[in-house]
């Protein structure tokens, strides 16, 4: 092989090599600082891109995806002097790669730290059992105090999450104690509640039913009352009408008569039956003078004649017999 050859063959290579080096391609969401000779220099962006082979250099690649980071579990202390184990995860995002780059020498572990010891302060601010109902005000206090830290980092930190509060043994045992005798409490102030319900419907169900049984009642002694009327009215009217034919027939010929002879029957009758009801008789003197008991009573009829314009004169026991 010629000298000539083997020079070509080399600078082949070195253009391969140069090229090699001076072609940089940057993927998607990510970001490379280029240093010239030490200095910062540029910002490759997403893409094909050309420097200079061993003038420039990449001192930094950053991912500018949103990354989760597991901050380490620690223990802090309540301001009731209590225990918990608390670990979280961050969610942060690089916005500045310049910043990452000479702002810190290395962000992950500052912003760990730091919200870890924001962590700590913001627990022992509260009492256990409001680290249990504010986990969203802790998630918040950790990511202000971060957030305003890491802009000199060129970190943006999007949210914290804690994952456990563990209190020790004894206090999960106290806990789940009280937890246990509020239950056995709301069951009993249910069971109460629903026994004064219960009391409450049925004394309403008593009074509904007394109210509708005395609405019965009155109903029942009105329709009564008004049955009993009707019957009366019917009876008076009926008699009334009796009584108008009577009337008319005592006007007409030997009416008087008929009348006087229904009222000697009725009368005789009347005594025929005394002896029946009862064995204790109580006898007008003149029982045995049976005639002149019907004269009396027909006397009485011929008084109360309306044509009639004088007393008649009571006739003589000789005078009944003999008509």
């Amino acid at each position: 092989m010629s000298g000539f050859m083997i020079f070509t063959l080399v600078l082949a290579v070195l253009a391969i090599v140069f090229a090699f080096q001076a072609i940089k391609v940057v993927p998607q969401q990510s970001a490379w600082i280029v240093e010239r000779l030490g200095k910062f220099h540029a910002v490759l962006s997403p893409g094909l891109n050309v420097v200079i082979p061993f003038i420039d250099r990449v001192a930094y690649k950053h991912s500018l995806k949103e990354i989760p980071l597991d901050t380490p579990s620690q223990v802090c202390i309540t301001k009731d002097n209590t225990q918990l184990s608390v670990d979280g995860v961050l969610f942060f995002q690089v916005t500045d790669p310049t910043r990452a780059s000479y702002g810190t020498s290395n962000y992950v572990i500052a912003i760990t730290q730091l919200a870890q010891t924001t962590l700590r302060s913001v627990i022992g601010k509260m009492e256990l059992d409001k680290t249990f109902e504010e986990r969203d005000l802790i998630n918040r206090s950790v990511v202000s105090a971060i957030d305003e830290a890491a802009l000199n980092w060129g970190v943006k930190v999007l949210r914290y999450e804690i994952k456990d509060l563990t209190p020790p043994a004894v206090i999960l045992q106290a806990m789940q104690q009280q937890i246990t005798a509020e239950r056995e409490k709301r069951a009993v102030v249910a069971a109460s509640e629903g026994r004064k319900q219960e009391q409450i419907n049925l004394a309403t169900g008593a009074r509904e039913a007394a109210i509708a049984e005395s609405e019965g009642e009155k109903q029942a002694a009105i329709n009564k009352a008004e049955g009993e009327a009707a019957a009366t009215l019917a009876i008076a009217k009926a008699t009334a009408e009796a009584l108008r034919r009577i009337a008319e027939a005592t006007q007409a010929p030997g009416g008087m008569d008929a009348v006087n002879l229904k009222v000697a029957e009725q009368y005789v009758q009347a005594f025929s039956q005394v002896a029946k009801e009862s064995n204790t008789l109580l006898l007008p003197a003149n029982m045995n003078d049976m005639g002149s008991m019907i004269a009396s009573a027909m006397s009485i009829m011929r008084n109360t004649d309306p044509k009639s314009t004088q007393a008649v004169p009571k006739p003589s026991v000789t005078e009944t017999i003999t008509k």
